[in-house]
């Protein structure tokens, strides 16, 4: 439901034509009510929540309605290394490999969100978008923006959870 590499980049180090969008995924305990966002700008944003789930699934949730949101070639910048290292490690090469097993031979924790998001990505988009890792909670205005975001989609589906 919607509501309302590794240094801080400013707009002249960017590609031309490639919009940047930070996204960010929160949880009220884990699991337990969640919220997600993305945003181009304070003023650009899109943010949504789910009532019983897991941070890494917001993460997830959050880079895949940026995506769906903003075609083309695309910058996301994220403070998960869960997502930024799929790409930049390429996690998700052996994955489809095994099937959908990580290395312990285990089933890929929210494979239906990485499936999601590997195949808008690798397949759909290929070298259209790109991972930068920002460090959370720090001096990155736009980061503090999208933490707040979901935290605040969060609190609401935990409000209106509990009815009040």
């Amino acid at each position: 439901m919607s509501l309302f590499e590794v240094a801080p980049a400013v707009a002249s180090e960017v590609a031309p034509g490639r919009t940047i969008v930070w996204t960010d995924g929160a949880c009220l305990g884990n699991p337990g009510p969640g919220g997600w966002a993305w945003a181009r700008t304070p003023q650009d944003f899109a943010a949504g929540h789910d009532h019983e789930t897991t941070n890494q699934r917001m993460e997830l949730l959050a880079v895949i309605e940026a995506l769906a949101a903003n075609l083309g070639p695309v910058e996301i910048r994220s403070d998960s290394t869960y997502v930024v290292n799929c790409f930049r490690d390429r996690w998700w090469v052996n994955w489809r490999a095994r099937g959908w097993r990580n290395s312990q031979g285990k089933p890929v924790a929210n494979q239906d969100l990485w499936a999601e998001l590997i195949a808008e990505v690798i397949d759909r988009r290929p070298g259209e978008i790109i991972f930068t890792w920002v460090k959370g909670h720090s001096d990155d205005a736009m980061n503090n923006v999208v933490d707040e975001l979901a935290t605040t989609a969060a609190r609401l589906q935990s409000a209106a959870i509990s009815g009040s």
